[in-house]
């Protein structure tokens, strides 16, 4: 009973700890602003089609990450930082069509074709929404950082940490599909002005994101040689 209660008691410790250390990185509901702009015009059953599957994607690139650690980087022989520079090579160009356009902040379609529209949403719904900006190279390396501490000889053991972890993974995705769906709800009450500034604003910080992680991942480049 006591060794029962050990487990469960451990077992969710490590699913607060790893819900908690993916949150920064990840910021769903920070990052749900910033995503904003690439699901303007779009209906509420589409968008939380969109939104769930970002979610998935991202469940899917963290549980890869949690279970294949590192060596599917190195098999490619491709380093974090190379993927940062490229992901904030293409947020940049996508922020700035954003920024560029007349349609900003207004509510209204990029396009006038829905079909067109859709097919555009689908090629960046998993590169670049899903990775990098939901999850980048910062909940990649916290992800590699959990498993390797619950990385053990006890297979027992070490089977209950990464399911623990997975279920980090799974709420925190369940928080971006809440997050991404509900998005319009939380900017109409701002009204159609308020509406249009923080659309403004979230495509600005978009291409300051595409700036920080390119940034990041050329640093630190510069650094590795």
């Amino acid at each position: 009973m006591n060794h029962t209660m050990e487990w469960m008691s451990s077992f969710f410790h490590l699913v607060v700890v790893g819900f908690l250390a993916l949150l920064p990185p990840v910021n769903p509901f920070g990052t749900s602003l910033i995503v904003d702009p690439f699901f303007r015009g779009v209906n509420r059953e589409d968008r939380k089609s969109y939104a769930l599957r970002v979610a998935f994607y991202c469940l899917g690139i963290c549980t890869i990450t949690l279970l294949a650690g590192s060596w599917i980087f190195k098999l490619f022989g491709i380093s974090l930082p190379v993927v940062q520079v490229a992901g904030g090579i293409l947020i940049c160009r996508m922020a700035w069509q954003l920024l560029s356009t007349d349609n900003v902040g207004k509510g209204e379609n990029i396009s006038t074709n829905d079909s067109d529209r859709s097919k555009n949403i689908d090629k960046i719904l998993f590169y670049p929404i899903a990775f990098p900006m939901t999850t980048g190279a910062g909940t990649i390396s916290v992800l590699l950082t959990l498993s390797a501490r619950g990385d053990s000889t006890d297979s027992g053991l070490y089977f209950s940490n990464i399911l623990a972890l997975f279920v980090s993974i799974l709420v925190m995705c369940i928080l971006i599909y809440v997050c991404y769906a509900n998005t319009p709800a939380l900017l109409k009450r701002l009204g159609s002005r308020g509406e249009q500034v923080v659309n403004g604003l979230s495509a600005f910080l978009v291409f300051c994101v595409g700036i920080q992680i390119g940034a990041e991942g050329l640093i630190a480049l510069l650094r590795s040689t």
